[in-house]
């Protein structure tokens, strides 16, 4: 080269290769991994937010899915338990219809046999007997 030219110019000069690019120096010393790494794009980025948002939806899902079965089970509980209770509650009402339709054929064959008023002539006569 010639005297005009500075020791930067001359390095570059050692060193280029196809037009002007330069080859792998020892100044910038990186491997062939770390050269040929390719930045994502902002597509990718979003790409990956939106696959990492998607999984994490997809877990809330799961979640919601599982309550959801939980909560019919315990639908399900509460109203053979309702169920049941309704039947006991008719059963009792029954029970207590049979004992007034009992008490009252009672009441009638006492009044026609006349132990009503024996009864509470009877009971008068003890309740004398007591206090005495």
């Amino acid at each position: 080269m010639g005297p005009m030219t500075t020791p930067e110019y001359s390095e570059w000069w050692v060193r280029r290769i196809n037009d002007n690019i330069p080859g792998p120096g020892s100044e910038n010393s990186q491997s062939i991994e770390e050269y040929l790494r390719v930045v994502p794009t902002k597509l990718e980025i979003i790409k990956q937010d939106f696959e990492r948002k998607s999984a994490e939806l997809e877990k809330k899902i799961e979640q919601i899915e599982e309550e959801k079965v939980n909560l019919r089970l315990d639908a399900d509980v509460q109203k053979l338990e309702a169920d049941k209770l309704r039947k006991v509650k008719n059963m009792a009402e029954e029970e207590l219809d049979s004992l007034k339709t009992d008490y009252k054929k009672l009441r009638l064959s006492m009044r026609t046999a006349g132990l009503g008023k024996l009864q509470s002539s009877g009971m008068k006569k003890f309740e004398k007997k007591e206090t005495s």
